[in-house]
């Protein structure tokens, strides 16, 4: 580990990744302290403008934009009982009662610490444990990796619970999408209906920005968000939390580890990381009457599991080359524009890389702490902008996008009817998620099906016998079942 680290060091000595770092951060902060923007319309947005970059720079930048867009959610959801992000919400339940009892820069200072502790956890998992696991995945097979693709799409289903039925029908979209254009093989067309401009199929960036970027823009034109300008007396005496957290190493250490947990685990994420960890934390305390009431180990709960989620959540992506969720799907396509193949062998033809990424991101953590310590007062502003002013913003910055990349009319096109079908699924409650990695994952199970299907001479038993293979059948299997079993349950408790 420690050649790895002096690499890493190395890496950081170049001027360029010193102002992706920063750029990153600070635009994660100010978009997550937006309400109704998220890390995931600016990584939406940047993801054209990181083609252009090193595959480190790409990939720094849009992590710093991931994991700082949770630091920065935390200062609405506490100043004005208004999540930055969906994953913030259980802050709020803490947070804003403190800020309202008069202590709003304990309230702050408690989830800029938590999330410090949980971000710097993540990445020494990252460190200690991706390296091992692309060295284990040496010794799997195209069958092995296909079948991981597939039970990756399963846990994303399943991971969507009391919407497994609509999570289903958005991957089988997604997968469907990714069919369209040449086929790699053969070169046949498939579903093209003889137009030249659907050869190369749909483009991603179309689609993500669409799903993501132009939706939300949509949703905000039609918000009725009450904006809240009343003063919350911020200063800059907020290290007081990062003593006062020591004073609770199991609420921490706990909740640190459902977010690597949950952050490894394919579809899961954020969310349910920090129920658990808030659910847990509650259940533990000596004083569970206070949750809900500015309790500071709700906030530590709910702040540390969704900051170790990010790091970990590249543990699946680096090792196996397998995206766990959007954002690390979105992070795929920097590595295919530059050609660089995430699993075992990037490990070993790209060790600068793997070495920078990990020392970017231990130094992203005190980044963002800087910049929070500094500016909180200024950032906390961002949260009183008006909604429709935003999605005009982010409406112009799609179209540029989309139109950029390639110069096409046909992909601002595209970009804006999946911004409207995902605006209508976001208005319904159903999962736009699973249509992204259906996107980026069916090629990926495609192609190593095809390969082992083809080296087993058409033999469809290479998959039940190949042990690997079968333990992810198997897995399968009990997921489906188990999925199957609660919505029976479910569906009997209504009659």
């Amino acid at each position: 580990m420690l050649e790895t680290t002096l690499l890493g060091i190395q890496q950081l000595a170049h001027f360029d990744i010193w102002i992706v770092l920063v750029a990153g951060s600070l635009l994660g902060i100010i978009l997550g302290a937006i309400p109704g923007i998220g890390p995931g319309v600016g990584i939406a947005l940047l993801l054209p403008v990181t083609y252009a970059m090193e595959p480190l720079q790409g990939i720094t930048l849009l992590m710093g934009l991931y994991a700082a867009g949770w630091y920065g959610g935390a200062i609405p959801a506490i100043t004005i009982n208004t999540p930055g992000t969906g994953v913030n919400v259980l802050t709020t339940y803490d947070g804003f009662p403190m800020t309202k009892a008069g202590e709003p820069q304990r309230a702050l200072s408690l989830a800029y610490a938590s999330s410090f502790f949980g971000g710097i956890f993540a990445v020494v998992v990252l460190m200690v444990a991706a390296w091992p696991l692309a060295a284990l995945s040496k010794y799997l097979t195209s069958v092995d990796l296909g079948m991981a693709a597939l039970l990756a799409m399963v846990l994303v289903v399943v991971a969507h619970r009391g919407a497994e039925l609509a999570s289903f029908a958005m991957l089988g979209v997604g997968l469907f999408v990714s069919t369209i254009g040449l086929e790699t093989a053969y070169g046949s067309a498939r579903y093209t209906f003889d137009t030249t401009w659907m050869m190369a199929g749909v483009p991603l960036i179309s689609m993500i920005l669409g799903l993501f970027a132009l939706s939300q823009a949509f949703s905000l034109l039609f918000s009725d968000r009450k904006i809240d300008t009343t003063e919350t007396e911020i200063d800059r005496q907020l290290l007081s939390g990062f003593i006062e957290i020591c004073r609770y190493p199991k609420v921490l250490f706990r909740s640190a580890g459902f977010g690597v947990g949950m952050g490894v685990l394919p579809g899961v994420g954020e969310f349910l990381a920090q129920f658990f960890a808030y659910t847990t934390a509650r259940n533990g305390s000596k004083t569970p009457d206070k949750f809900g009431k500015g309790a500071p180990e709700g906030i530590i709960a709910s702040e540390t599991a969704n900051n170790a989620v990010p790091p970990a959540a590249l543990v699946p992506l680096l090792s196996l080359g397998i995206p766990g969720e959007a954002f690390t799907a979105m992070m795929l396509t920097v590595f295919i524009v530059h050609g660089v193949d995430p699993g075992p062998t990037l490990f070993a033809d790209h060790k600068e890389f793997v070495a920078g990424l990990y020392v970017s991101l231990f130094v992203m953590n005190f980044i963002i702490v800087g910049i929070l310590l500094v500016g909180t007062r200024w950032i906390a502003k961002l949260a009183t902008i008006n909604d429709k002013l935003l999605a005009v913003i982010i409406m112009c910055l799609v179209m540029v996008g989309t139109f950029s990349r390639n110069y096409r009319l046909s992909d601002t096109i595209i970009a804006i009817f999946f911004g409207l079908v995902g605006f209508a699924l976001r208005r319904a409650n159903i999962p736009l998620v699973p249509m992204i990695l259906g996107l980026v994952l069916g090629p990926i199970m495609e192609r190593y099906f095809r390969q082992g299907i083809g080296a087993a001479g058409g033999d469809l038993t290479i998959f039940v016998t190949r042990p690997v293979s079968l333990v992810f059948l198997i897995v399968i299997i009990l997921l489906i079942a188990h999925s199957i079993r609660r919505a029976i349950a479910r569906i009997a408790g209504r009659i």
